[in-house]
């Protein structure tokens, strides 16, 4: 009797170290004691949170499943009694984790960069054979700038991490539920049993509860998280697509303050030369000294022209060594091997274009593939409709007889446990995934439009800015140009003073300049259009 009695509390004491063992761990998370399943969920499966960079994949409802509803106190015992057959699992801790997939609206857009600010004051004048020029045979061409882009630029490294972490989230759907070990003792006296105060046999149990997903939960989820990935990769194809935009815009910035440093020396030089001539009329009285003075005075203005040319330039290249991950120092003498002229027309038909914009822009492909997704949601949903079957194998159950002079006993369970879909069966989600469904429809459609306005619109501009500067090498630079020589032939002949001459002069460097602005919008106009149709259709 003494000896069953002294083997019964060594039980005791190693099955109590056990116990505060376990419950140090995750078995015992929940905040409730009880026997009975714990069912007080802070974050239910499929609920919503937001992360990432990119912000979150379209397509979204954001549902929560069935797992995470009450359907019991926390007080409670399942089973309606101790004993080995309830099980021990607190539901809360028998879900798979749930990928970090949250309800998305819309891409967080890349930051459009503006135009830098060519100067527009001053003449400027028309080198000859200019737009033949296209730089070095070194410089870096735009081919060549758009591929440091993708492999340099930091903003794009740092979006790039999106990639990984949604497959992150697809393993992390695809998790199975874990098994769960529980230990307890039952029917433990505050002292002792006696005849006087008898009592039930003082039980051990040891017991398994594994989740068997039924209802599929585990694939619907995983189909989800998938399907997000997609939107993740064509979210950002639209992030690079974009950002080669900026490019485009830095890189044409560059190319228009060259072209007016280009032009205002040209300009510069015209006036030293007619500012020589004049010094050499004034020496023999042929002209007065205010004239001189007045060619001076412009030749002041056109100094000042050069400097600010020259500070937009180093301007505009530092902000393409930026986007490049080219060092200030680097970017400062930093030569292109890009020309501005380019009369071609459009490689392809309106309607062409049009339908390779509908194909290859990225955006509309994440919106495509939102639509998937929010069709998985409705699926997933669905399957969470259910809870999962909880199977409990009790191996070992220990019944202590001895105090009352008996052999102890050792015997196993099994038990399923089921929860009732009486009131919750995830209605409000499934209703929520739907609705967000036939949302995601909508903004297909309306991005399918916005595509066709883009590229129409991109098809206007390039077209409009290529008659403009066909126009003007045809018709208003000739034109200009015989009245400025005009003016020039009658102030050699002695009809006009050089003021005079200067005023044509004046009038054919404004006719310059527009055609320089005309000039680097046409070169805008077609990097526009790679950027509304989503791919390189004109160089």
């Amino acid at each position: 009797m003494e000896y069953a009695k002294a083997r019964s509390e060594q039980f005791l004491r190693r099955l109590g170290c056990g116990l505060a063992v376990i419950l140090t761990g995750s078995v015992f998370a929940s905040t409730g004691f009880a026997q009975g399943p714990q069912v007080d969920v802070d974050n239910p499966p499929g609920a919503s949170t937001s992360r990432g960079i990119l912000g979150e994949a379209l397509g979204a409802s954001g549902t929560s499943g069935l797992d995470g509803t009450p359907i019991q106190t926390q007080d409670s015992i399942f089973g309606g009694r101790p004993g080995p057959s309830a099980t021990r699992a607190p539901i809360n801790q028998l879900s798979s984790p749930q990928p970090a997939i949250s309800r998305i609206r819309r891409l967080a857009q890349t930051t459009p960069l503006e135009s830098a600010a060519v100067p527009r004051y001053g003449q400027l004048e028309l080198p000859a054979e200019s737009d033949a020029e296209e730089g070095p045979a070194d410089g870096l061409t735009l081919d060549a700038a758009v591929n440091r882009l993708l492999q340099r630029n930091i903003s794009l490294l740092a979006l790039k991490f999106e990639i990984p972490m949604a497959e992150a989230d697809v393993l992390t759907a695809s998790l199975r539920n874990n098994p769960i070990f529980y230990a307890d003792s039952q029917l433990i006296p505050y002292g002792h049993y006696s005849n006087a105060r008898p009592g039930g046999d003082l039980q051990y149990d040891v017991n398994v509860t594994q989740p068997i997903d039924v209802w599929r939960k585990r694939k619907a989820r995983t189909i989800v998280a998938q399907r997000a990935r997609r939107v993740t990769e064509a979210q950002f194809q639209d992030a690079v697509r974009l950002q080669i935009d900026n490019l485009y815009t830095a890189y044409v910035d560059v190319v228009a303050a060259r072209l007016t440093l280009k032009f205002s020396r040209k300009y510069a030089d015209g006036l030293r030369n007619l500012l020589a001539l004049n010094e050499q009329l004034r020496g023999a009285g042929f002209i007065k000294p205010s004239d001189v003075l007045a060619i001076k005075a412009k030749l002041e203005l056109a100094e000042l022209q050069i400097r600010e040319a020259t500070q937009t330039l180093a301007k505009t290249l530092r902000t393409l060594g930026r986007l490049l991950d080219i060092p200030p120092k680097e970017a400062d003498s930093m030569q292109l091997r890009s020309t501005i002229n380019d009369m071609s027309p459009l490689p392809t038909t309106n309607e062409a274009l049009i339908e390779t914009g509908l194909n290859a822009r990225p955006d509309l492909l994440a919106f495509r593939m939102g639509l998937l997704r929010a069709d998985a949601d409705v699926t997933n949903a669905r399957a969470q409709r259910f809870s999962d079957v909880y199977l409990l194998y009790q191996p070992y159950t220990f019944q202590n007889n001895a105090w009352q002079g008996l052999k102890s006993a050792t015997s196993y369970a099994l038990g399923v446990t089921v929860s009732l879909p009486v009131y919750n069966r995830n209605q409000g989600n499934i209703i929520r995934s739907k609705l967000n469904a036939e949302q995601s429809k909508l903004e297909l459609v309306n991005q399918e439009k916005q595509i066709i306005y883009d590229v129409e619109e991109a098809i206007r501009e390039y077209d409009l800015s290529r008659n403009s500067v066909i126009e003007f090498k045809k018709e208003v630079i000739p034109a200009s140009q015989a009245v400025r020589d005009s003016a020039f032939k009658r102030w050699q002949g002695g009809e006009t003073s050089a003021l005079d001459y200067l005023e044509a002069q004046q009038d054919y460097n404004d006719v310059v300049r527009q055609y320089r602005d005309v000039l680097v919008r046409h070169r805008r106009s077609m990097l526009d259009l790679n950027t509304a149709v989503g791919t390189r259709i004109v160089q």
